[in-house]
């Protein structure tokens, strides 16, 4: 069988995380992947250097990993179509409002027998029909099978090393399954592989809206008790999500690293919950805390709040979702952070 070539899309810090374990499994299975792993940067200069010849010379993304080497099969390309046009495996690793514009580049321009791997947590768009998950939208422009990878992975410490799992969801666990697995396996990153795609994939992005409301319950001096409640509560509106608008799924996918264990990291730990606990107490934009906050990052939660709420306004659903409106009022400023526990004290998982 030929050697599958792999292309990153991406190289923010979760990006370059994952650059670190692509580049180690792809070297140490060289009957299975080509060792070349190009991954795609958006040029920036840092301290009067390109950052991709950063990448290339000293192997280490100083911006969004500073500290970490990069393994040296691991190669910046500025160009989106350069780095994709020779991959077998494209691994889609941007922020979810960048996925149509980044995938339209690539039209006809990659393999026609390709797969795709989101590692998105976000919702693409939410057309007048229904909700349009990052893995659908790359599948209809591009045409190739995408499976997703979504778990409880905080960059950092997926860099550092440190124990952890997630869940490859994907149509085909047979033959992608296991091509995937082995890309990404490790004996600190410890991959399960299950059949429940969207299940895996709204998991990842939902977990950020209820992070949100996680922040705001941090920055209002709750302890841990309300932010158990709103952890139960929020997984509860995630499962009622995916069973009203993608039914089918295994309740077993819930208790994978994509559904629980992550929306737990993510109320501790993640980036949308620092930021909406720092809304909470400085009183300024979202955006601006953004910038100042997260090094060029982005937070998802309140994007994926605003598109989840405008797809439960025309389903006439926002009272099963008393969290989810909730964090998407307060980020847009129509509601104070304070009224968050009387959204919740009304909650339909109490009657």
């Amino acid at each position: 069988m030929a050697t599958k070539n792999v292309a990153i899309i991406g190289s923010g810090n979760w990006g370059s995380a994952i650059a670190r374990i692509v580049g180690r499994t792809t070297k140490a299975n060289p009957d299975k992947y080509g060792e070349r792993v190009n991954m795609w940067v958006f040029e920036e200069t840092v301290n009067g250097r390109k950052l991709s010849e950063i990448i290339n010379t000293d192997h280490e993304n100083v911006k969004y990993l500073p500290g970490k080497k990069l393994p040296e099969n691991v190669f910046a390309v500025t160009d989106v179509v350069e780095t994709c046009k020779d991959a077998d495996i494209l691994i889609f690793v941007i922020p979810h409002q960048f996925v149509t514009r980044v995938s339209k580049q690539l039209v006809g321009k990659i393999k026609p027998d390709a797969i795709g791997l989101s590692l998105i947590k976000g919702l693409s768009c939410v057309p007048s029909d229904g909700i349009k998950l990052v893995s659908d939208e790359i599948k209809e422009i591009l045409k190739i099978d995408v499976s997703v990878l979504m778990g409880a992975n905080i960059a950092p410490e997926v860099a550092n090393d440190n124990y952890c799992e997630a869940t490859i969801g994907t149509k085909d666990k047979q033959k992608n399954g296991a091509l995937l697995k082995t890309l990404f396996h490790t004996d600190f990153f410890r991959i399960n592989v299950v059949a429940d795609t969207e299940a895996v994939e709204l998991c990842g992005a939902l977990k950020n809206v209820v992070a949100c409301a996680a922040g705001f319950s941090d920055g209002l001096g709750y302890g841990d008790n309300t932010k158990a409640a709103i952890i139960r509560l929020g997984m509860m509106e995630i499962v009622r999500f995916v069973t009203q608008f993608y039914p089918g799924a295994q309740l077993s996918t819930f208790f994978e690293s994509c559904g629980l264990a992550d929306l737990v990291t993510t109320c501790y730990g993640g980036r949308n919950r620092r930021v909406c606990e720092a809304y909470v107490k400085s009183d300024k934009p979202l955006a601006v805390l953004e910038k100042e906050m997260l090094n060029g990052q982005s937070a998802q939660g309140p994007l994926t709040a605003d598109e989840v709420f405008e797809l439960l306004r025309k389903t006439n659903s926002l009272e099963k979702y008393p969290l989810f409106v909730a964090v998407k009022r307060i980020c847009k400023g129509e509601l104070k952070a304070k009224d968050l526990i009387d959204c919740l004290r009304t909650h339909p998982e109490y009657t």
